[in-house]
């Protein structure tokens, strides 16, 4: 069974322009547009959180992004040669937390419990419902997710762009205060 992010492919109805993501790291501040990830460079250029949950968490998120970066979209594909959304959060969750998720966007969408936009922190799961899909990613901190866009592969978006603020859905936390403290430890 095929189960990630994009349920029904369309033309362009889902997919935000080609050049939505051409920004790079250095080129954060500009307002209202994506950034794609640097394939060469390192995520660790984001901004420094001022208060944050644990820092390692957030981290770890950033080691994945690294090990994840420029891996193509692939619905149904579990593995960095293609993944989908829920594939990509499914494994960064067992390798970086050896948390076990369900493997669909559907299933993702009932962890954990609702938080508002809003109360983010790194790790937090949010998911957007663009026209005939659902898609989900991994709060990084700072305004940014981890995701595996269906036209660039796995990147890092900043979640106030335009695109992304109008499909917004939801946000759901799925580590915990006794989890994450455990995790701060392990990691």
């Amino acid at each position: 069974m095929l189960a990630g992010c994009a349920g029904t492919p369309s033309a362009s109805s889902t997919e935000p322009p080609d050049d939505y993501f051409a920004m790079s790291l250095p080129d954060v501040g500009q307002a209202g547009e994506a950034m794609m990830s640097p394939v060469e460079g390192s995520a660790g250029q984001l901004p420094q959180q001022q208060s944050s949950p644990p820092r390692v968490i957030r981290r770890a998120l950033m080691e994945q992004h690294d090990s994840w970066s420029g891996t193509p979209y692939r619905l149904g594909g579990t593995t960095q040669s293609g993944v989908d959304c829920s594939a990509l959060v499914q494994n960064v969750y067992r390798d970086t937390f050896d948390i076990s998720l369900p493997r669909t966007t559907r299933g993702l969408v009932n962890k954990g419990h609702a938080i508002k936009r809003r109360n983010l922190r790194a790790g937090d799961l949010v998911f957007f419902r663009p026209p005939g899909s659902r898609h989900v990613g991994i709060y990084v901190g700072d305004g940014y997710f981890l995701h595996a866009s269906t036209s660039r592969g796995v990147i890092m978006s900043e979640l106030d762009n335009t695109y992304w603020q109008r499909y917004y859905w939801q946000s759901r936390r799925t580590l915990e205060g006794p989890q994450m403290a455990q995790l701060s430890r392990v990691l």
